[in-house]
């Protein structure tokens, strides 16, 4: 018997048919009476469950003289609380057949961790205890002072390129707290008081402030009985308002000069000052970015590392945040190629795209990797679980998780090339100059 063949048109619209239905994933929300916001995703696909916990607070949420206060609680508050032992946190995870971990951004806090789902309450007890009963006290503070600082010291001061992103928000903002590092300044480390550190706990971490995602194999009423439980009587904290200063657009060209000590290649970087990333614009210049950069058929590469030879590496991104974003293009020269000309070219090719129309070709070739990344993001329940605390906290939609691949999908060429033309223009932009600097120099 013969078997058929599906031509490739066929199998792609196949493929894309079944991932569209089979990556809709189903949810319920619900606020509990202090604020707390919940959201349960059931999967009882494989005995495992995820519990997450996002707080509104980041970088971003400081005042002079006081950042990185966020990225020290990420730390802080593993310490320990009234009813876990000092440095016993990951301990207990571990031993119950667990992982966890946490991230700051300028924007949010997330914690989480992932179980057996047998240990579910497990989990939600722990963030109910990060939550109610974190033991802050003078001595976890200097301990994580001296964690933070030695991290800031391996990432951002004695590593390679370390300062880019640093660099790149105090050039771009003047003043927004994105002017300043997530991770904070050394001296505001220092500075914080028991005091300080204290307010912060009482303002940012409270149940109104937070999404609670719990994402797996869960029996849904009994786990809302355990949330209930364990957040239920947790006190809402005070209303938290927000005010940041607003940007003056950027009409003239900025320079700039940056010193790495780190580095033997300079690097130049042209940057853009972009909308948060909950702006459709914003979805257009993640398009944008993959088309310049992503892979080695992509424009920059191909034109600027294999034909011309000219750079060593290069690369274009769009740095989402919520209130503004950051568009980065930079290069790192081969030989005796000047960071002038690698400026030049990459002008000229994002000069195309704001003039020119991408190819149909091209265009379907973006798509593509769009919907990749749509499966992908969502193939995981750990995944999940981060997909949906963010799409509630920070874009305002938690249905966004199944909705956000129909954004890129309806965005076309001529969108493509209008917002070009919108945001990177030549007047627009900051060009820094990143150079090695002799350790021994002043």
């Amino acid at each position: 018997m013969r078997k058929r063949k599906f031509t490739g048109l066929a199998f792609a619209f196949l493929f894309m048919t079944l991932t569209a239905s089979a990556q809709e994933v189903v949810y319920e929300e619900y606020d509990l009476d202090n604020g707390l916001h919940v959201i349960l995703h059931q999967d009882n696909t494989a005995p495992v469950v995820t519990t997450s916990v996002m707080y509104h607070v980041g970088g971003k949420d400081r005042t002079e003289g006081r950042t990185g206060f966020a990225h020290l609680f990420e730390h802080l508050l593993f310490e320990g609380t009234k009813n876990i032992e000092k440095g016993k946190w990951f301990e207990i995870v571990s031993s119950n057949g667990g992982q966890n971990n946490a991230n700051t951004s300028q924007d949010r806090t997330y914690y989480y961790e992932v179980f057996p789902s047998n240990n579910l309450e497990l989990g939600l007890w722990l963030e109910s205890e990060r939550m109610l009963h974190p033991i802050i006290n003078q001595d976890g503070i200097d301990t994580q002072q001296e964690v933070v600082k030695e991290e800031k010291r391996l990432r951002y001061d004695n590593s390679p390129y370390g300062q880019l992103l640093p660099v790149l928000g105090e050039n771009l903002f003047k003043v927004h707290p994105y002017k300043d590092p997530n991770i904070g300044y050394m001296e505001d480390l220092d500075a914080a008081t028991l005091e300080d550190v204290v307010a912060y706990n009482k303002k940012y971490y409270v149940p109104n402030n937070a999404v609670l995602v719990v994402a797996g194999d869960i029996d849904v009423p009994a786990t809302k009985k355990m949330i209930s439980d364990y957040f239920g009587t947790i006190p809402r904290g005070a209303d938290i308002t927000r005010s940041y200063p607003q940007e003056t657009p950027i009409t003239e060209e900025i320079n700039a000069t940056a010193y790495d000590p780190n580095i033997q290649i300079p690097a130049v970087m042209v940057a853009y000052r972009t909308p948060g990333f909950a702006e459709r614009d914003a979805y257009v210049l993640d398009m944008i970015s993959t088309y310049l950069s992503d892979g080695k058929s992509s424009k920059l590469y191909k034109k600027m590392v294999d034909d011309q030879k000219q750079a060593l590496q290069v690369g274009a991104f769009n740095i989402g945040q919520e209130d503004y974003g950051m568009y980065l293009v930079f290069a790192l020269p081969v030989g005796e190629t000047t960071l002038d000309v690698l400026a030049t070219e990459m002008e000229t090719e994002v000069a195309k795209v704001r003039t020119d129309l991408i190819s149909e070709n091209d265009y379907q070739k973006l798509q593509n990797k769009f919907e990749n990344r749509y499966v992908n993001s969502n193939s995981s329940i750990q995944g999940i679980a981060g997909t949906l605390a963010t799409s509630y906290m920070l874009y305002g939609d938690t249905d966004l998780i199944n909705k956000e691949i129909d954004i890129f999908r309806s965005i076309t060429r001529e969108e493509i090339r209008d917002v070009a033309a919108k945001y990177l223009k030549p007047n627009q932009r900051v060009v820094i100059d990143y150079l090695p600097k002799d350790k021994t120099d002043n």
